[in-house]
Parts: structure tokens; C-alpha cells; sequence
């Protein structure tokens, strides 16, 4: 874990607000550093500049309170939203990680964020949330 660390995966300024606990268990956070190890920073490396993690690791409560997926993989530390906060830079992230293990991609609202995901062996799925 070169460029991201598990605080800031883990980090929920809605957790923090709702006074939730969003301390990843320790198979999450083995899941995290997988997902930084083999997608995170390998992306950042070949993308030359930062990459800004939005959402994490969210614990059941959190991600209730979020309206996240039933089975999401945020939930087990497997996944991340990520953006660079430009279209462009985001659809340059897109296409690096074509090339990258990933299990899921999903380009959420026109490239305003990316959902990423690593589990092995992966689905490698990319798809798009209009």
C-alpha cells in the first residue's frame, strides 16, 4: 500500500455524521489491501497524478444509511468509489483500468465517479450508470 491507506478506505464523513462505527474487521481490511495492492496503485502509478477515494469500506449500518446494494462489495472491503474530480481525468482512470485485474468497473453518472472492485478471480465487467 504505497499511495492509499486504510483510513482513508475506510473514512465516511456520513458515518461520521450519523455517529456510525465504520471500523473494517480484519478480513476487510485484507481485502482492502488487496484492492490497493493489485487496482489502486498500480492505477495511480500509471496515471501520474492523484486519485481521490469517495467510499470505501462501509460497514451494514453505513451502508443502509447510504442506499447501497444489498450484497455490495464495499462491504467486504473489495470495492472503492474513486474519482480525480474531472471528467477527464476520470476517463482517463477508466481506460487504465482496462488493463488492470479488475472484478467490476462501473462509470457512474456520465464519469462523475468510478466504482471499482478487485476479488480473484475477477468477472472483469465494465458497465455504466447513466
Amino acid at each position: 500500500m504505497k499511495h492509499f491507506s486504510i483510513k482513508e478506505l475506510t473514512r465516511s464523513m456520513t458515518a461520521e455524521r450519523l455517529g456510525i462505527d465504520n471500523t473494517a474487521p480484519a478480513e476487510a481490511v485484507r481485502a482492502l489491501t488487496r484492492l490497493v495492492d493489485h487496482v489502486l496503485d498500480p492505477l495511480r502509478e500509471a496515471l501520474g497524478g492523484p486519485i481521490y477515494v469517495t467510499s470505501g469500506y462501509r460497514c451494514r449500518a453505513l451502508n443502509r444509511a447510504v442506499g447501497g446494494a444489498a450484497h455490495s462489495q464495499h462491504m467486504r472491503g473489495e470495492a472503492a468509489d474513486i474519482t480525480t474530480y474531472s471528467r477527464e481525468g476520470n476517463a482517463r482512470m477508466l481506460a487504465l483500468l482496462r488493463q488492470l485485474p479488475v472484478d467490476q468497473v462501473i462509470n457512474e453518472h456520465d464519469l462523475q465517479w468510478i466504482h471499482v472492485s478487485y476479488h480473484a478471480p475477477g468477472r472483469r465487467q465494465f458497465l455504466s450508470i447513466p
